[in-house]
């Protein structure tokens, strides 16, 4: 794959305009991130996928459909860590559903920015300070921002699915391929946590730090998914953990 090989300078690249981007991010990730390196711009793409993933899901709690699903996933949760729901508490998320989506959609609009600035800023300090890297947050930023449209598309993609199949439970782990298994086992919350398009979402990420600084896409690929794989076994672990 040329995606895995070394990269020319990034100041080279034509600047390319916010459509051409997020449809490169697809296609052509590798050419379309040195143009991102070279002509760093977040703020359109980041409101783009940020604007897309909540008004998507706000859309679908505006639904009865969505409001059920809302409620049974709060009730499964709670069960999850081994506290079932009282009448009380079940009557008060009866309350909260009409307006969830609300709740939903402003909170999409102020924290996944504040994810994205964050998670910047980590692989920043990594790539510069640990690794000798000399891009700026602004570069940084942006790659992330445009690596975010992989998650925009899943949203998209999902809302259908969950309103058909009445759940907000991601319809893209790999559980999805083995329903046969018990969902209260290990095995079932770890392969519930592991999504495909977050595995696509850091190997695009990976593709565009490689661009960015200049390094091979294998060996920071390998990283991000050894950092995803511990949190979610991590994961996994606490909640069949509390559950029994």
């Amino acid at each position: 794959m040329t995606d895995l090989a070394p990269t020319t300078a990034p100041a080279e690249a034509t600047p390319k305009g916010l459509v051409s981007r997020v449809v490169g991010v697809f296609f052509s990730p590798r050419a379309t991130f040195a143009s991102i390196a070279a002509n760093p711009k977040a703020l359109g793409v980041l409101f783009l996928s940020t604007f897309l993933v909540a008004f998507g899901l706000y859309l679908l709690l505006q639904t009865q459909v969505g409001q059920d699903a809302w409620i049974d996933q709060q009730v499964r949760q709670s069960e999850a860590f081994g506290r079932p729901l009282n009448d009380q508490q079940y009557n008060g998320l009866e309350r909260i559903a009409p307006i969830v989506g609300y709740i939903v959609l402003g909170g999409y609009l102020v924290v996944i920015p504040i994810v994205v600035a964050i998670v910047s800023a980590i692989l920043l300090g990594i790539f510069n300070a640990l690794l000798g890297g000399d891009a700026t947050y602004k570069q940084v930023i942006a790659v992330v921002s445009h690596a975010g449209v992989i998650t925009a598309l899943q949203g998209l993609f999902a809302v259908p699915l969950d309103y058909a199949r009445q759940s907000l439970s991601s319809p893209t782990t790999l559980a999805v391929f083995l329903p046969f298994l018990d969902e209260n086992t290990f095995l079932a919350r770890l392969l519930g946590t592991i999504d495909v398009f977050q595995i696509w979402w850091l190997l695009t990420l990976s593709i565009g730090l490689g661009v960015l600084y200049k390094r091979r896409t294998t060996p920071i690929a390998i990283g991000l998914y050894i950092v995803y794989f511990a949190i979610i076994l991590a994961i996994a672990g606490v909640r069949t953990a509390l559950s029994s």
